[in-house]
């Protein structure tokens, strides 16, 4: 008679520490996955503002003192701030509307006298000398009061953006150098909204004008690489 041997005992399934995974283990594996994805987004942020801070740096910085500005560099930058103006129209807007094209501004009252008119037309021609890179430069014409615009002076500023802003609330962004009066200077603020420049009030000979479209083709050269035409 053949022996049958009894079946083998069922054993135990085997459990190791190291088949389950350790939770000190996943917590520095999930540290490691954030600090990578952080990284990868600052060198993303770093790649898109680079060409804008490298601009800014070679005009604000490393620039040779030959080359320096004619007009008056404004140091702290002030802030384009949020406050109300009228269109001519009478619709409402917020100024920090006008963000994100380089700003050519000159200040006056609606009657805009002598003065006020050849500023306004010198504003012009040098808006139009920048050739192909004026549609980065808006003109704007802010007006301090609510006196009536003459028809002719209307026509001539076609292109132009006119707004009638409060005096006080412009005080409060806009300074004049000593001696002068806001409507005696044009004024310039970058896409970002910062006033950044202030040009001199005696811009009564073709030399003063060319020193001051230098200035504006040297700043909108910098920010060739990453200024556009528009908002």
């Amino acid at each position: 008679m053949t022996r049958v041997n009894p079946p083998p005992s069922p054993q135990p399934i085997g459990l190791t520490v190291y088949d389950l995974p350790s939770p000190v283990d996943a917590a520095i594996a999930d540290s490691m996955r954030t600090r990578t994805g952080r990284i990868r987004m600052l060198m993303v942020l770093a790649i898109c503002a680079a060409p804008m801070l490298l601009s800014y740096l070679s005009y604000y910085v490393i620039r040779p003192q030959s080359l320096s500005a004619f007009g008056e560099l404004i140091e702290p930058q002030r802030d384009l701030p949020s406050i109300m103006v009228k269109q001519l129209n009478g619709q409402a807007i917020n100024l920090n509307q006008l963000r994100g094209q380089w700003l050519f501004i000159a200040i006056g009252s609606g009657k805009c006298e002598h003065d006020c008119e050849r500023l306004l037309y010198i504003q012009r021609q040098l808006h139009k000398g920048l050739g192909k890179q004026q549609d980065k430069v808006e003109r704007v014409w802010l007006v301090t009061d609510d006196a009536p615009i003459a028809a002719p002076l209307i026509e001539a500023l076609q292109g132009a953006t006119v707004l009638r802003i409060n005096a006080k609330d412009l005080a409060q962004w806009l300074y004049p150098s000593e001696g002068q009066l806001l409507s005696d200077h044009l004024y310039l603020v970058d896409p970002m909204g910062h006033w950044m420049m202030r040009f001199p009030h005696s811009i009564d000979t073709p030399e003063t004008a060319s020193k001051i479209k230098r200035d504006l083709e040297r700043l909108l050269r910098a920010a060739n690489s990453w200024d556009q035409p528009g908002r």
